[in-house]
Protein backbone atom coordinates (compact mmCIF):
# COMPACT_ATOMS: atom_id res chain seq x y z
CA UNK A 1 0.00 0.00 0.00
CA UNK A 2 2.83 2.39 0.92
CA UNK A 3 4.42 1.69 -2.45
CA UNK A 4 1.21 2.66 -4.23
CA UNK A 5 0.98 5.88 -2.26
CA UNK A 6 4.55 6.81 -3.15
CA UNK A 7 3.84 6.12 -6.81
CA UNK A 8 0.80 8.39 -6.67
CA UNK A 9 2.89 11.09 -5.00
CA UNK A 10 5.62 10.89 -7.61
CA UNK A 11 3.06 10.89 -10.39
CA UNK A 12 1.52 14.02 -8.87
CA UNK A 13 4.87 15.81 -8.82
CA UNK A 14 5.66 14.62 -12.35
CA UNK A 15 2.34 15.97 -13.59
CA UNK A 16 3.12 19.40 -12.19
CA UNK A 17 6.64 19.36 -13.60
CA UNK A 18 5.39 18.44 -17.08
CA UNK A 19 2.74 21.10 -16.85
CA UNK A 20 5.37 23.73 -16.05
CA UNK A 21 7.84 22.63 -18.73
CA UNK A 22 5.12 22.63 -21.38
CA UNK A 23 4.02 26.18 -20.54
CA UNK A 24 6.16 27.82 -23.25
CA UNK A 25 8.68 27.10 -25.99
CA UNK A 26 12.24 27.84 -24.93
CA UNK A 27 14.63 29.82 -27.14
CA UNK A 28 17.63 27.94 -28.52
CA UNK A 29 21.09 29.31 -27.79
CA UNK A 30 24.64 28.51 -28.90
CA UNK A 31 27.44 27.43 -26.63
CA UNK A 32 30.70 26.81 -28.44
CA UNK A 33 30.05 24.20 -31.18
CA UNK A 34 26.47 23.22 -30.38
CA UNK A 35 22.91 24.42 -29.92
CA UNK A 36 21.25 24.17 -26.52
CA UNK A 37 17.84 24.74 -24.97
CA UNK A 38 18.29 28.03 -23.12
CA UNK A 39 16.21 26.89 -20.15
CA UNK A 40 16.82 23.17 -19.71
CA UNK A 41 20.40 23.16 -20.98
CA UNK A 42 19.68 20.12 -23.13
CA UNK A 43 21.61 19.88 -26.44
CA UNK A 44 19.43 20.66 -29.45
CA UNK A 45 19.91 18.78 -32.71
CA UNK A 46 18.17 20.14 -35.80
CA UNK A 47 15.81 17.60 -37.31
CA UNK A 48 13.89 19.33 -40.02
CA UNK A 49 12.96 20.25 -43.57
CA UNK A 50 13.37 23.16 -45.96
CA UNK A 51 9.98 24.77 -46.50
CA UNK A 52 9.16 27.10 -49.39
CA UNK A 53 5.85 26.05 -51.02
CA UNK A 54 5.70 27.22 -54.60
CA UNK A 55 9.42 27.97 -54.64
CA UNK A 56 11.12 31.29 -54.01
CA UNK A 57 9.42 32.84 -57.03
CA UNK A 58 6.05 32.45 -55.29
CA UNK A 59 6.94 35.05 -52.65
CA UNK A 60 5.20 38.36 -53.31
CA UNK A 61 4.15 41.38 -51.29
CA UNK A 62 0.80 39.63 -50.78
CA UNK A 63 1.82 36.13 -49.70
CA UNK A 64 4.66 34.01 -48.39
CA UNK A 65 4.99 30.58 -46.72
CA UNK A 66 4.03 31.84 -43.24
CA UNK A 67 1.23 34.29 -44.02
CA UNK A 68 -1.71 31.91 -44.58
CA UNK A 69 -3.00 30.41 -41.33
CA UNK A 70 -5.04 27.68 -43.03
CA UNK A 71 -2.05 26.49 -45.04
CA UNK A 72 0.05 26.57 -41.88
CA UNK A 73 -2.50 24.47 -39.97
CA UNK A 74 -2.31 21.83 -42.70
CA UNK A 75 1.48 21.80 -42.89
CA UNK A 76 2.29 22.05 -39.18
CA UNK A 77 0.04 19.03 -38.68
CA UNK A 78 2.20 17.22 -41.26
CA UNK A 79 5.42 18.49 -39.66
CA UNK A 80 4.37 16.73 -36.49
CA UNK A 81 3.48 13.55 -38.37
CA UNK A 82 6.92 13.65 -39.98
CA UNK A 83 8.60 14.04 -36.59
CA UNK A 84 10.62 17.22 -37.09
CA UNK A 85 11.55 20.08 -34.77
CA UNK A 86 12.74 22.76 -37.24
CA UNK A 87 11.93 24.23 -40.63
CA UNK A 88 13.91 26.58 -42.81
CA UNK A 89 12.10 29.25 -44.83
CA UNK A 90 14.04 30.95 -47.63
CA UNK A 91 12.11 34.19 -47.98
CA UNK A 92 9.19 36.06 -46.46
CA UNK A 93 7.66 39.51 -46.71
CA UNK A 94 7.97 41.48 -43.44
CA UNK A 95 4.96 43.53 -44.49
CA UNK A 96 2.69 40.52 -43.94
CA UNK A 97 1.36 39.14 -40.65
CA UNK A 98 3.01 35.92 -39.46
CA UNK A 99 1.67 35.77 -35.91
CA UNK A 100 -0.84 32.95 -36.42
CA UNK A 101 1.61 30.65 -38.20
CA UNK A 102 4.41 31.30 -35.72
CA UNK A 103 2.02 30.69 -32.82
CA UNK A 104 0.94 27.36 -34.33
CA UNK A 105 4.54 26.33 -34.85
CA UNK A 106 5.50 27.31 -31.31
CA UNK A 107 2.57 25.38 -29.88
CA UNK A 108 3.66 22.36 -31.94
CA UNK A 109 7.30 22.62 -30.82
CA UNK A 110 8.61 23.69 -34.24
CA UNK A 111 11.51 26.15 -34.58
CA UNK A 112 12.31 28.40 -37.55
CA UNK A 113 15.58 29.22 -39.28
CA UNK A 114 14.85 32.15 -41.57
CA UNK A 115 16.74 33.61 -44.52
CA UNK A 116 16.67 37.41 -44.43
CA UNK A 117 16.82 37.82 -48.21
CA UNK A 118 14.17 37.39 -50.88
CA UNK A 119 14.23 37.23 -54.69
CA UNK A 120 12.35 40.53 -54.93
CA UNK A 121 14.12 43.67 -56.10
CA UNK A 122 16.53 45.26 -53.60
CA UNK A 123 15.99 42.42 -51.13
CA UNK A 124 19.14 40.39 -51.86
CA UNK A 125 22.79 40.85 -52.77
CA UNK A 126 23.84 40.72 -56.40
CA UNK A 127 26.56 38.05 -56.24
CA UNK A 128 28.51 39.56 -59.15
CA UNK A 129 28.13 43.24 -58.27
CA UNK A 130 27.33 43.27 -54.54
CA UNK A 131 28.25 46.95 -54.18
CA UNK A 132 25.22 47.84 -56.31
CA UNK A 133 22.77 46.16 -53.93
CA UNK A 134 24.43 46.63 -50.54
CA UNK A 135 22.61 49.83 -49.65
CA UNK A 136 20.27 51.29 -47.06
CA UNK A 137 17.14 50.09 -48.86
CA UNK A 138 18.40 46.52 -48.83
CA UNK A 139 19.37 46.70 -45.15
CA UNK A 140 16.00 48.18 -44.26
CA UNK A 141 14.35 45.04 -45.65
CA UNK A 142 16.79 42.82 -43.76
CA UNK A 143 16.25 44.69 -40.48
CA UNK A 144 12.47 44.53 -40.88
CA UNK A 145 12.68 40.75 -41.16
CA UNK A 146 14.90 40.64 -38.07
CA UNK A 147 12.71 43.08 -36.15
CA UNK A 148 9.56 41.07 -36.74
CA UNK A 149 10.89 37.57 -36.15
CA UNK A 150 13.23 38.27 -33.24
CA UNK A 151 10.18 38.56 -30.98
CA UNK A 152 9.19 34.91 -31.45
CA UNK A 153 10.88 32.47 -29.06
CA UNK A 154 10.87 29.77 -31.74
CA UNK A 155 13.01 31.78 -34.16
CA UNK A 156 16.20 29.73 -33.92
CA UNK A 157 18.39 31.83 -36.20
CA UNK A 158 18.80 33.93 -39.34
CA UNK A 159 20.67 33.10 -42.52
CA UNK A 160 22.44 36.20 -43.84
CA UNK A 161 22.85 34.51 -47.21
CA UNK A 162 22.25 31.33 -49.19
CA UNK A 163 24.72 30.12 -51.83
CA UNK A 164 25.75 33.68 -52.67
CA UNK A 165 29.19 32.34 -53.55
CA UNK A 166 28.86 29.56 -56.11
CA UNK A 167 31.52 30.25 -58.75
CA UNK A 168 34.83 32.00 -59.33
CA UNK A 169 33.42 35.45 -60.01
CA UNK A 170 31.21 35.55 -56.90
CA UNK A 171 34.12 34.13 -54.85
CA UNK A 172 36.24 37.08 -55.92
CA UNK A 173 33.66 39.76 -55.19
CA UNK A 174 31.27 38.72 -52.43
CA UNK A 175 33.04 37.40 -49.30
CA UNK A 176 33.57 40.78 -47.55
CA UNK A 177 29.97 41.77 -48.30
CA UNK A 178 28.64 38.65 -46.59
CA UNK A 179 30.62 39.52 -43.48
CA UNK A 180 29.31 43.09 -43.69
CA UNK A 181 25.69 41.89 -43.72
CA UNK A 182 26.37 39.52 -40.81
CA UNK A 183 27.91 42.42 -38.91
CA UNK A 184 24.94 44.70 -39.60
CA UNK A 185 22.38 42.08 -38.55
CA UNK A 186 24.18 41.26 -35.32
CA UNK A 187 24.51 44.94 -34.42
CA UNK A 188 20.81 45.47 -35.07
CA UNK A 189 19.95 42.47 -32.89
CA UNK A 190 22.14 43.82 -30.09
CA UNK A 191 20.44 47.21 -30.29
CA UNK A 192 16.81 46.29 -30.75
CA UNK A 193 16.02 42.61 -30.24
CA UNK A 194 14.79 41.25 -26.90
CA UNK A 195 17.34 38.42 -26.98
CA UNK A 196 20.45 37.36 -28.84
CA UNK A 197 19.57 35.37 -31.96
CA UNK A 198 22.37 33.66 -33.90
CA UNK A 199 23.21 34.65 -37.48
CA UNK A 200 24.76 32.26 -39.99
CA UNK A 201 25.35 31.47 -43.65
CA UNK A 202 24.25 28.60 -45.91
CA UNK A 203 26.94 27.42 -48.34
CA UNK A 204 26.59 25.90 -51.81
CA UNK A 205 27.49 22.26 -52.44
CA UNK A 206 30.90 23.04 -53.93
CA UNK A 207 34.01 21.77 -52.15
CA UNK A 208 36.16 24.35 -53.92
CA UNK A 209 34.53 27.17 -51.96
CA UNK A 210 32.58 25.60 -49.10
CA UNK A 211 35.45 24.88 -46.70
CA UNK A 212 37.60 28.01 -47.26
CA UNK A 213 34.46 30.14 -47.05
CA UNK A 214 33.57 28.60 -43.69
CA UNK A 215 37.04 29.45 -42.41
CA UNK A 216 36.78 33.02 -43.63
CA UNK A 217 33.30 33.60 -42.19
CA UNK A 218 34.26 31.95 -38.89
CA UNK A 219 37.43 33.91 -38.11
CA UNK A 220 37.66 36.79 -35.65
CA UNK A 221 38.33 40.28 -37.01
CA UNK A 222 39.29 42.59 -34.15
CA UNK A 223 38.13 45.61 -36.16
CA UNK A 224 34.71 44.07 -36.82
CA UNK A 225 34.12 41.43 -34.13
CA UNK A 226 30.42 41.11 -35.00
CA UNK A 227 31.14 40.10 -38.59
CA UNK A 228 31.88 36.48 -37.66
CA UNK A 229 29.02 34.03 -38.24
CA UNK A 230 27.45 32.17 -35.32
CA UNK A 231 26.74 28.97 -37.28
CA UNK A 232 27.42 27.48 -40.69
CA UNK A 233 24.97 25.64 -42.92
CA UNK A 234 26.27 23.11 -45.44
CA UNK A 235 24.15 22.28 -48.49
CA UNK A 236 25.20 18.72 -49.36
CA UNK A 237 23.77 16.24 -51.84
CA UNK A 238 26.69 13.82 -51.96
CA UNK A 239 24.96 10.83 -50.33
CA UNK A 240 22.95 9.28 -53.17
CA UNK A 241 21.18 5.95 -52.76
CA UNK A 242 22.87 3.05 -50.91
CA UNK A 243 26.04 4.52 -49.40
CA UNK A 244 28.15 4.50 -46.28
CA UNK A 245 29.78 7.31 -44.35
CA UNK A 246 33.02 6.49 -46.16
CA UNK A 247 31.72 6.00 -49.70
CA UNK A 248 29.57 9.14 -49.52
CA UNK A 249 32.42 11.28 -48.28
CA UNK A 250 30.61 12.18 -45.06
CA UNK A 251 33.74 11.13 -43.16
CA UNK A 252 35.65 13.84 -45.04
CA UNK A 253 33.02 16.40 -44.05
CA UNK A 254 33.50 15.42 -40.42
CA UNK A 255 37.27 15.82 -40.76
CA UNK A 256 36.84 19.20 -42.46
CA UNK A 257 34.66 20.68 -39.70
CA UNK A 258 35.69 18.86 -36.53
CA UNK A 259 37.81 21.86 -35.47
CA UNK A 260 35.18 24.43 -36.48
CA UNK A 261 34.43 26.63 -33.47
CA UNK A 262 30.73 27.19 -34.30
CA UNK A 263 27.77 24.84 -34.84
CA UNK A 264 27.65 23.20 -38.28
CA UNK A 265 24.63 21.45 -39.78
CA UNK A 266 23.21 20.42 -43.13
CA UNK A 267 21.08 23.35 -44.30
CA UNK A 268 20.03 21.21 -47.28
CA UNK A 269 20.45 17.49 -47.92
CA UNK A 270 18.69 14.65 -49.70
CA UNK A 271 20.01 13.60 -53.12
CA UNK A 272 17.15 12.63 -55.46
CA UNK A 273 19.08 10.58 -58.03
CA UNK A 274 17.15 7.55 -56.81
CA UNK A 275 13.44 7.94 -56.04
CA UNK A 276 11.75 7.35 -53.79
CA UNK A 277 14.60 8.45 -51.56
CA UNK A 278 15.53 6.04 -48.78
CA UNK A 279 17.26 8.66 -46.59
CA UNK A 280 19.85 6.25 -45.23
CA UNK A 281 22.06 9.26 -44.51
CA UNK A 282 19.72 10.35 -41.71
CA UNK A 283 20.85 7.62 -39.36
CA UNK A 284 24.48 8.38 -40.24
CA UNK A 285 24.02 12.09 -39.56
CA UNK A 286 22.71 11.48 -36.05
CA UNK A 287 25.14 8.66 -35.29
CA UNK A 288 28.15 8.57 -33.01
CA UNK A 289 30.41 9.13 -36.02
CA UNK A 290 28.99 12.55 -36.86
CA UNK A 291 27.12 13.95 -33.91
CA UNK A 292 30.14 15.53 -32.25
CA UNK A 293 30.67 17.68 -35.34
CA UNK A 294 27.25 18.15 -36.96
CA UNK A 295 24.16 19.46 -35.18
CA UNK A 296 21.65 17.72 -37.44
CA UNK A 297 20.16 18.87 -40.70
CA UNK A 298 17.28 19.99 -42.91
CA UNK A 299 15.96 17.79 -45.71
CA UNK A 300 15.32 19.48 -49.03
CA UNK A 301 12.36 19.92 -49.35
CA UNK A 302 8.82 19.69 -47.99
CA UNK A 303 6.65 20.39 -51.03
CA UNK A 304 7.01 18.74 -54.43
CA UNK A 305 8.17 21.31 -56.98
CA UNK A 306 9.36 20.87 -60.61
CA UNK A 307 12.82 19.81 -59.36
CA UNK A 308 11.23 16.71 -57.71
CA UNK A 309 12.67 16.90 -54.20
CA UNK A 310 9.32 16.97 -52.41
CA UNK A 311 7.88 14.96 -49.55
CA UNK A 312 4.31 16.16 -50.07
CA UNK A 313 2.45 17.06 -53.25
CA UNK A 314 0.00 19.95 -53.11
CA UNK A 315 -3.07 20.35 -55.31
CA UNK A 316 -4.76 23.49 -56.59
CA UNK A 317 -7.53 23.02 -54.00
CA UNK A 318 -4.85 23.03 -51.24
CA UNK A 319 -5.27 19.36 -50.47
CA UNK A 320 -2.07 17.45 -49.73
CA UNK A 321 -0.85 14.04 -50.92
CA UNK A 322 1.88 12.37 -48.87
CA UNK A 323 4.59 10.85 -51.07
CA UNK A 324 6.70 7.76 -50.40
CA UNK A 325 9.67 10.02 -49.63
CA UNK A 326 7.68 11.36 -46.67
CA UNK A 327 6.99 7.86 -45.36
CA UNK A 328 10.63 6.81 -45.73
CA UNK A 329 11.93 9.93 -43.98
CA UNK A 330 9.32 9.59 -41.25
CA UNK A 331 10.63 6.10 -40.53
CA UNK A 332 14.24 7.29 -40.40
CA UNK A 333 13.38 10.10 -38.00
CA UNK A 334 11.47 7.65 -35.82
CA UNK A 335 14.52 5.38 -35.68
CA UNK A 336 16.78 8.12 -34.35
CA UNK A 337 14.41 8.59 -31.44
CA UNK A 338 15.06 5.01 -30.32
CA UNK A 339 16.77 4.36 -26.99
CA UNK A 340 19.92 3.30 -28.83
CA UNK A 341 20.25 6.62 -30.65
CA UNK A 342 19.32 8.61 -27.55
CA UNK A 343 22.14 6.88 -25.68
CA UNK A 344 24.55 7.68 -28.53
CA UNK A 345 23.61 11.36 -28.35
CA UNK A 346 23.90 11.40 -24.58
CA UNK A 347 27.37 9.85 -24.69
CA UNK A 348 28.47 12.10 -27.54
CA UNK A 349 27.37 15.24 -25.73
CA UNK A 350 29.47 14.31 -22.71
CA UNK A 351 32.53 14.17 -24.99
CA UNK A 352 31.93 17.48 -26.79
CA UNK A 353 35.06 19.62 -26.82
CA UNK A 354 35.41 23.28 -27.67
CA UNK A 355 37.54 24.59 -30.53
CA UNK A 356 39.40 27.91 -30.47
CA UNK A 357 38.18 30.82 -32.59
CA UNK A 358 40.85 31.54 -35.23
CA UNK A 359 42.05 35.02 -36.11
CA UNK A 360 41.37 36.21 -39.65
CA UNK A 361 44.12 35.76 -42.22
CA UNK A 362 44.98 37.85 -45.26
CA UNK A 363 44.26 35.11 -47.79
CA UNK A 364 41.94 32.13 -48.16
CA UNK A 365 42.07 29.49 -50.86
CA UNK A 366 39.89 30.26 -53.91
CA UNK A 367 38.52 33.44 -52.30
CA UNK A 368 39.34 37.11 -52.63
CA UNK A 369 38.78 38.76 -49.27
CA UNK A 370 40.51 42.12 -49.58
CA UNK A 371 37.69 44.06 -51.25
CA UNK A 372 36.70 47.27 -49.48
CA UNK A 373 33.06 47.52 -48.43
CA UNK A 374 31.58 51.00 -48.11
CA UNK A 375 31.24 51.87 -44.44
CA UNK A 376 28.35 53.55 -42.67
CA UNK A 377 25.57 52.09 -44.85
CA UNK A 378 23.71 50.81 -41.78
CA UNK A 379 24.50 53.83 -39.58
CA UNK A 380 21.15 55.64 -39.77
CA UNK A 381 19.08 52.47 -39.46
CA UNK A 382 21.08 51.33 -36.45
CA UNK A 383 20.51 54.72 -34.87
CA UNK A 384 16.77 54.92 -35.46
CA UNK A 385 15.56 51.37 -35.94
CA UNK A 386 12.94 50.52 -38.56
CA UNK A 387 9.19 51.01 -38.76
CA UNK A 388 8.03 47.45 -38.32
CA UNK A 389 5.31 45.58 -36.47
CA UNK A 390 6.86 43.26 -33.93
CA UNK A 391 5.91 39.63 -34.10
CA UNK A 392 3.83 38.33 -31.20
CA UNK A 393 2.08 35.16 -30.15
CA UNK A 394 -1.71 35.02 -30.25
CA UNK A 395 -4.36 33.33 -28.16
CA UNK A 396 -5.76 31.18 -30.95
CA UNK A 397 -9.11 29.45 -30.86
CA UNK A 398 -9.00 25.67 -30.77
CA UNK A 399 -10.52 25.43 -34.25
CA UNK A 400 -7.56 27.28 -35.79
CA UNK A 401 -5.27 24.34 -34.98
CA UNK A 402 -7.28 22.04 -37.26
CA UNK A 403 -6.79 21.80 -41.01
CA UNK A 404 -9.76 22.43 -43.29
CA UNK A 405 -7.95 20.87 -46.24
CA UNK A 406 -7.96 17.22 -47.23
CA UNK A 407 -4.78 15.27 -46.54
CA UNK A 408 -4.21 11.92 -48.22
CA UNK A 409 -1.73 9.24 -47.26
CA UNK A 410 0.63 7.57 -49.71
CA UNK A 411 -2.15 5.20 -50.79
CA UNK A 412 -4.63 8.00 -51.42
CA UNK A 413 -6.67 7.39 -48.27
CA UNK A 414 -7.91 10.55 -46.60
CA UNK A 415 -6.89 11.39 -43.04
CA UNK A 416 -9.99 11.41 -40.87
CA UNK A 417 -11.00 14.60 -39.09
CA UNK A 418 -9.93 16.24 -36.93
CA UNK A 419 -6.61 16.84 -38.66
CA UNK A 420 -5.46 18.79 -35.65
CA UNK A 421 -2.07 20.02 -34.47
CA UNK A 422 -1.04 18.47 -31.15
CA UNK A 423 -0.38 21.20 -28.60
CA UNK A 424 3.06 20.57 -27.10
CA UNK A 425 3.53 24.04 -25.59
CA UNK A 426 0.82 26.28 -24.18
CA UNK A 427 1.39 29.63 -25.86
CA UNK A 428 0.04 32.77 -24.23
CA UNK A 429 -0.70 35.69 -26.50
CA UNK A 430 0.65 39.19 -25.96
CA UNK A 431 -0.59 42.68 -26.75
CA UNK A 432 0.26 44.14 -30.17
CA UNK A 433 3.14 46.58 -30.21
CA UNK A 434 4.58 48.78 -32.96
CA UNK A 435 7.90 50.57 -32.73
CA UNK A 436 8.56 53.53 -34.97
CA UNK A 437 11.72 55.38 -35.81
CA UNK A 438 13.06 57.44 -32.93
CA UNK A 439 12.55 60.93 -34.32
CA UNK A 440 14.70 62.61 -31.69
CA UNK A 441 17.63 60.45 -32.66
CA UNK A 442 17.12 61.14 -36.35
CA UNK A 443 17.86 64.82 -35.71
CA UNK A 444 20.98 64.20 -33.65
CA UNK A 445 24.18 65.50 -35.18
CA UNK A 446 26.39 62.91 -33.51
CA UNK A 447 28.56 61.01 -35.97
CA UNK A 448 28.54 57.82 -33.91
CA UNK A 449 25.93 55.11 -34.04
CA UNK A 450 23.84 55.43 -30.90
CA UNK A 451 20.95 52.96 -30.73
CA UNK A 452 18.00 54.02 -28.66
CA UNK A 453 17.83 52.75 -25.07
CA UNK A 454 16.85 49.13 -25.32
CA UNK A 455 13.64 49.21 -23.34
CA UNK A 456 12.57 45.97 -25.05
CA UNK A 457 15.46 44.10 -23.44
CA UNK A 458 14.68 45.61 -20.04
CA UNK A 459 11.03 44.68 -20.41
CA UNK A 460 11.97 41.18 -21.51
CA UNK A 461 14.28 40.73 -18.51
CA UNK A 462 11.48 41.86 -16.22
CA UNK A 463 9.05 39.49 -17.93
CA UNK A 464 11.50 36.61 -17.64
CA UNK A 465 12.05 37.39 -13.97
CA UNK A 466 8.30 37.45 -13.44
CA UNK A 467 7.87 34.16 -15.27
CA UNK A 468 10.69 32.57 -13.27
CA UNK A 469 9.11 33.81 -10.03
CA UNK A 470 5.74 32.49 -11.16
CA UNK A 471 7.19 29.08 -11.95
CA UNK A 472 9.14 29.03 -8.69
CA UNK A 473 6.04 29.85 -6.66
CA UNK A 474 4.03 27.30 -8.59
CA UNK A 475 6.71 24.69 -7.98
CA UNK A 476 6.71 25.43 -4.24
CA UNK A 477 2.93 25.27 -4.11
CA UNK A 478 2.85 22.01 -6.05
CA UNK A 479 5.54 20.54 -3.79
CA UNK A 480 3.59 21.56 -0.67
CA UNK A 481 0.34 20.17 -2.05
CA UNK A 482 2.09 16.96 -2.97
CA UNK A 483 3.59 16.68 0.50
CA UNK A 484 0.21 17.30 2.11
CA UNK A 485 -1.30 14.59 -0.11
CA UNK A 486 1.42 12.19 0.96
CA UNK A 487 0.94 12.93 4.68
CA UNK A 488 -2.84 12.61 4.45
CA UNK A 489 -2.51 9.37 2.52
CA UNK A 490 -0.14 7.93 5.14
CA UNK A 491 -2.55 8.92 7.91
CA UNK A 492 -5.47 7.30 6.12
CA UNK A 493 -3.68 4.07 5.34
Amino acid sequence: MLSSILKLYLAFLFFWKVKLVAASINPIEIHEQHFYDSVTGEPFFIKGVDYQPGGSSDVTSNRDPLSNAKICARDVFLFQKLGINTIRVYSISPDLDHDECMTMMAAAGIYLILDVNSPLENQHLNRYEPWTTYNEGYLEHVFKVVEQFSHYNNTLGFFAGNEIINDGQSARRCPPYIRAVVNDIKQYIQAYSPRTIPVGYSAADDLKYRIPLSQYLECHDENHPDSSIDFYGVNSYQWCGPQTIQSSGYDQLVDAYKQFSKPVFFSEFGCNTFRPRSFEEVEALYSESMINTFSGGLVYEFTEEPNEYGLVKMSDDNSAQILQDFVNLQGRFANIESKEFQMIRKNAVSLMASAPLPTCEDKYENLQVDATVAGGIAKNLLKTGVDQKKGRYLNLEESVYSSDYEIHDVNGKSFESPRRISIVHKIEGSEPEVRHRNQSQETESSSTVSPRPNDDKKDTVKQNEAISLKYSLTSVISWCLGSICLIVSLMLF
